[in-house]
């Protein structure tokens, strides 16, 4: 499927499993955060939408206004972190590499790199909005 052409209603009936969606004041600002820390693909990017890809992953970006008439919009706080309780992997990348960019585009770094029990190396980085990232890889 071509992300950057299949209509909308298309592209919704294809999804499958657990999807994501991430409601931002600025689409092209957390798009841009998404690509410059963890070199993730931006599709369809507008003022209103884009779709992030991780691998096989498709993240949903919409702006607040898409969702007029949603009850979540109401319950959004005034100011980040937007995404406090959510933990959002990202397998597969340098959390050491993905930390040293995260202050350049806006990020902060909350959990330094490190070996974990589990056999990962990992960190956070909250977005400029709030979410937190994890970029992660296995530990050596």
């Amino acid at each position: 499927m071509d992300l950057e052409t299949v209509d909308a209603a298309t592209f919704g009936r294809s999804l499958t499993g657990l999807g994501v969606n991430l409601l931002t004041r600025d689409v092209r600002g957390l798009a841009g955060f998404l690509s410059g820390v963890f070199g993730l693909s931006a599709h369809r990017l507008s003022e209103d939408f884009a779709l992030i890809r991780h691998g096989e992953v498709l993240i949903q970006l919409h702006s607040d206004g898409t969702f007029g008439a949603h009850p979540l919009l109401g319950l959004l706080p005034e100011s980040p972190p937007r995404g406090a309780g959510v933990q959002l992997y990202l397998f597969g990348l340098d959390p050491d590499a993905c930390c040293a960019r995260a202050d350049g585009f806006g990020g902060t770094v909350i959990e330094e790199p490190r070996d974990k029990p589990h056999g990962l190396r990992e960190a956070v980085i909250l977005s400029p909005e709030g979410y937190a990232f994890s970029p992660a890889r296995p530990s050596a």
